[in-house]
Parts: C-alpha cells; structure tokens; sequence
C-alpha cells in the first residue's frame, strides 16, 4: 500500500472535519473530541503513515502525508473541509492548507506552530533519532510522555500516563524516526497563515512545554480571521486534559467556517 492511502474512520455526517494527530500518536487519540463533533458533523480520524493502522512504506514527508489527507478526502466526494490539526499534525494541516487552499473551510492549529524548527530544536531531535535508533524507543517515549502535561493533570492521572505511553510505544521505531525527520524538514508556514482567506483557530495550553503559548500570541494574529484560545492547567494535549472544553471550541468554529463561506 502506498502511504499516501490512510486508514481513517468516520463518525457523524453533514460537513466535513478531519482531525490529525500528532506526535508519538494515531488517530484514537480523538476518541473524547470525534463523538460530540461527529452529532453535527461528518468527522474523519486518519492515522498517519506508521501510526495505527497505516503502514508506512518508505520514507513519508509532510506534503506527502498532506496528499494522503486530500486523497481521503476526495474518495469520500468531499471538496472542503475544517482541518484541524495537533503538534505535528498541525504542520501536516499546514502542508494541506500551502497544497490545497481552496479545499479549505478552515485551519484549527492545536497545540502547534507555523514556525519551522530552529537549529537548537533540530539537535536536540536528532538525539532523540539516534537514541531511538540505537534501542531506547522505551525510554524515549516515556521521557516524552510525561513532558506532555501539565505537572498537576500528570500527577493526578498516572494510570492514564502509562496508558499513553503503552499505546505509544506500540508506533515502531522506524516510523517515529520518519515523523521526526519529516518535522525537521518542513517549512516555514507563517506566510500560509497571513495569507489565508480562511479562519484559522489557534488552541494554546498555558503549561505547554513543547510548544509555549508565547510562541502562539505572538502569530495569532497573522490571519484576518482568527480565533484564539488560550487553556490554564493545559499542557500539550487538551483531547486529554480538557476535552470537552476542546470539542466545544473546535465546534464553534467549524460552526462559524461553514456559516461563513
């Protein structure tokens, strides 16, 4: 199979909203947002090239898995869609948006940035490459794990952290080579947003370590159209730690998007 083509699953119908994962994830990561979008809207959860039920053949790259989304999406006769995208999933909805603009309704970035990695950021992935590469996927995945929160919701919910690490390490480690590398790639997509003549919705965790929210205030104006969500005792995942506050935002928006072609 050619990794462009995803496994996806769909729930709802009307308009159509694709939700993206990110980092070491798959598309159940949605399971808390896709139900209550899904009462309103026809809602897509791919995963990824490696990630769940997607194989990954070969090398993949953001444009490449952005194709992977547009091919989905025309399968299923759907011409515009609500992108909505987490951490790397939100540079793949990046990738879609400079492909395929007019297929969007709107862009939600959760959690995730414009900005391409500066060198300190693509060093420190590179050790992890190679830490990965040379048998500490386990130990990697659990020291990300727990950056992923906010101190007081990890602390609080330590059974949920061994499950997110379990079901992460469950993403080979030639696959979480490929999304690393594929992240230190990508471009930068400031000009993406500034120029779009779609909304785009920004989801910024007050106690992100993996992306501060300062980063987000500082370009959540580029857009004509934004809207801007700033969450207190969030960290980077906020499917998880406040996911009904997520599903309602990210339904509000849609709602605007396909009220506002």
């Amino acid at each position: 199979m050619d990794s462009k083509k995803l496994h996806y699953t769909t729930c709802g119908a009307g308009q159509a909203v694709v939700l993206i994962h990110g980092f070491p994830d798959d598309g159940s990561i949605w399971a808390g947002i896709s139900g209550a979008l899904g009462e309103r809207y026809m809602v897509f959860t791919p995963d990824l090239p490696g990630a769940g039920s997607s194989p990954l053949n070969g090398s993949v790259s953001l444009a490449r898995m952005a194709a992977g989304i547009k091919d989905m999406l025309d399968a299923n006769g759907v011409s515009r869609a609500v992108i909505v995208g987490h951490s790397m999933g939100g540079y793949v909805a990046l990738a879609f948006a400079r492909q395929f603009p007019e297929c969007i309704a709107g862009l939600s970035l959760v959690h995730s940035t414009p900005l391409p990695d500066d060198e300190e950021k693509k060093k420190t992935r590179q050790k992890a490459i190679d830490l990965i590469l040379n048998g500490g996927k386990e130990a990697f995945i659990r020291q990300m794990t727990g950056n992923l929160f906010a101190p007081k919701f990890r602390d609080e919910h330590p059974e949920l952290m061994r499950e997110k690490a379990a079901k992460s390490s469950e993403i080979s480690a030639d696959a979480l080579v490929n999304f690393y590398r594929a992240m230190m790639e990508r471009e930068n997509n400031v000009e993406v947003v500034s120029n779009a003549d779609f909304p785009v919705q920004w989801i910024m965790g007050a106690e992100d370590n993996v992306i501060s929210f300062r980063t987000g205030l500082g370009l959540c104006h580029s857009s004509a159209v934004n809207f801007v969500h700033l969450y207190h005792g969030c960290g980077h995942m906020s499917m998880l730690e406040c996911p009904e506050l997520l599903a309602a935002d990210l339904g509000q928006f849609a709602d605007y998007c396909f009220r506002n072609p």
